[in-house]
């Protein structure tokens, strides 16, 4: 299942290839050698083996869990993995594996970008303008790496060539020549990027995706220590192009953005491409375990493909259920984020295990056997049901609202962990609340309330479309905090944002009742795998742990 170029450090895995269609197509390569990247398939197959480096991060397990665990919104199910990364325990270190994986693989897809660059000065065979795309675009992703790393781990090695044979003199070098080696790249990248209607193969990374990126790079960079006075002011432009120019489109019903079958919808900026392929889609993505709540076990229930496999890995915080999802009158996105019924799929009488306000159910195929209403309800309101009441006073680690964003009905058995749906890595919402953040910042309250309105009439029951705007003296950004998480949770960004926000520590203080008594100021960053410094010459003198790992 993998493939290897090796030259000297160099490991081009699981090498992907477009084919003529407009997406993704996965083509095995094996037996090759060295010089096979000096050729023009060479060329083409290294910047595909760029783009698998990707799948390291998004829809992954360990992107999941460094971005929704330990936050304000997630914390932790019944499920036994990985529960330190939401407590900030001390089991939370430098053998953590998952650091680890991350900062390995993704070192592998930036040494993978830095040898399509640097060779494709010999590469002959290939038109001028093809070149300069595929150089575009493993500029995009060598960035697009190192700006995921510097904000998990600040100070990093930066290589920028091509690693020819393994080497332990390594340093950490400040964020702020990070961030400028990101700006270039990814300056560079966007006069040579296809404008999107002009990419015929679904998943490259087109203008767009690098504007919309190199514009949270200065947003980000503008409250690190790397910042400089215009930050955002660079930003806003890019975002209202991305908004403008290239014909993406809030979908009109918040619950298209993620229907199963519908991944591919005029608000996707850019996704991350998934197969169902065994041979070629490793793992897949993972996402749609993990947010599940036990419902296999329960009166009329057995596990299926269209329910999901449930990890009860996160659960949303009491802060997330009533604060952040406190409305649901106007707004649809807890209806449309979250599954709040059950329907039978294994008949029967049972006795009530949750809901004690009858001793037994009875179900044909497709009754409702849970109901999840998201409020409280009278023990005497729950009896004449005929099915068990789940409500928020018997919430516990293994029965809670599952989120469905991504929940992946195509797999091909109950059991099957590798899904094969894209998974949405930049979208228009986000794209606006962006923007709505940057005016913010400038002082441009009246544009930051019509940006953040265009995403909340979208989230609108039908009819309340005037009751969801808000006016200027509501645009604070405590509420651009809480629209966020409504709009993009379980998307791998929450984290980020309060760590971008400089509100991890105090928020998850306020609201994960798990992780308060342990979280502390170091944690806004991730630890240094122990088995890089162990390699790295002079060991920890040269280069040296985070603070308090």
């Amino acid at each position: 299942m993998k493939s290897w170029i090796k030259s000297g450090a160099l490991a081009l895995s699981l090498s992907l290839a477009f084919s003529c269609q407009d997406a993704l197509q996965e083509d095995v390569v094996s037996q090759i050698g060295n010089d096979y990247l000096n050729t023009p398939k060479g060329l083409e197959d290294g910047v595909n083996a760029a783009y698998n480096s990707l799948r390291v991060w998004y829809g992954k397990e360990r992107g999941h869990n460094m971005t929704e665990f330990g936050t304000d919104i997630y914390t932790n199910g019944a499920d036994g993995s990985w529960k330190f990364m939401n407590t900030y325990t001390n089991q939370f270190d430098s053998q953590n594996g998952q650091v680890r994986e991350l900062w390995d693989q993704l070192y592998e897809g930036i040494n993978t970008c830095n040898a399509v660059i640097d060779r494709s000065a010999n590469v002959t065979g290939v038109n001028e303008a093809t070149k300069k795309l595929r150089i575009a675009e493993v500029k995009f992703i060598r960035a697009h790496h190192y700006f995921l790393m510097v904000q998990l781990f600040g100070p990093l090695d930066l290589r920028l060539n091509e690693t020819l044979v393994p080497t332990k003199t390594v340093s950490r070098t400040p964020v702020p020549e990070i961030y400028s080696a990101i700006i270039k790249d990814l300056n560079e990248a966007i006069p040579d990027l296809e404008p999107l209607k002009a990419s015929t193969q679904y998943g490259r990374v087109t203008r767009p995706v690098a504007e919309n990126l190199l514009a949270k790079v200065y947003i980000t960079k503008g409250t690190s220590e790397a910042k400089a006075a215009d930050d955002f002011a660079k930003a806003e432009p890019l975002l209202k192009k991305v908004i403008a120019d290239y014909g993406f489109q809030l979908l009109p019903d918040f619950a298209q953005v993620h229907q199963f079958g519908n991944e591919r919808n005029d608000e996707v900026i850019w996704a991350i491409q998934y197969t169902r392929d065994p041979l070629t889609n490793s793992t897949g993505n993972e996402s749609h375990v993990f947010y599940l709540m036990e419902y296999d076990v329960q009166p009329g229930m057995r596990r299926d493909t269209q329910n999901g496999r449930p990890f009860k890995r996160y659960r949303m915080t009491p802060y997330a259920i009533n604060t952040v999802f406190a409305d649901r009158v106007n707004d649809s996105r807890y209806k449309k984020s979250f599954r709040d019924v059950h329907y039978s799929n294994r008949p029967g009488t049972f006795n009530t295990n949750f809901d004690l306000s009858k001793p037994t159910v009875t179900f044909a195929q497709g009754d409702t056997t849970i109901y999840i209403p998201g409020f409280e309800m009278s023990l005497a309101e729950r009896a004449k049901k005929k099915y068990q009441v789940l409500v928020p006073s018997r919430y516990d680690e293994r029965l809670f609202p599952s989120l469905s964003k991504h929940l992946d009905p195509g797999r091909a058995d109950l059991t099957q962990f590798e899904g094969g749906r894209d998974f949405i890595a930049m979208r228009l919402a986000d794209t606006y609340l962006l923007l709505a953040e940057t005016q913010l910042r400038l002082g441009k309250i009246t544009e930051a309330t019509a940006s953040i309105n265009a995403v909340r009439r979208r989230a609108a029951f039908p009819g309340k479309q005037a009751a969801m705007e808000i006016t200027p003296a509501q645009m604070t950004f405590d509420f651009l905090m809480e629209e966020r998480a409504r709009e993009l949770i379980g998307e791998q960004f929450r984290w980020l944002d309060l760590k971008r926000w400089g509100v991890l520590v105090e928020r998850v203080k306020l609201h994960n009742a798990q992780a308060a008594p342990n979280i502390k100021d170091f944690h806004v960053l991730r630890p240094i795998p122990q088995n890089q410094i162990d390699r790295a010459e002079g060991g920890a003198a040269n280069f040296p742990q985070n603070t308090g790992y």
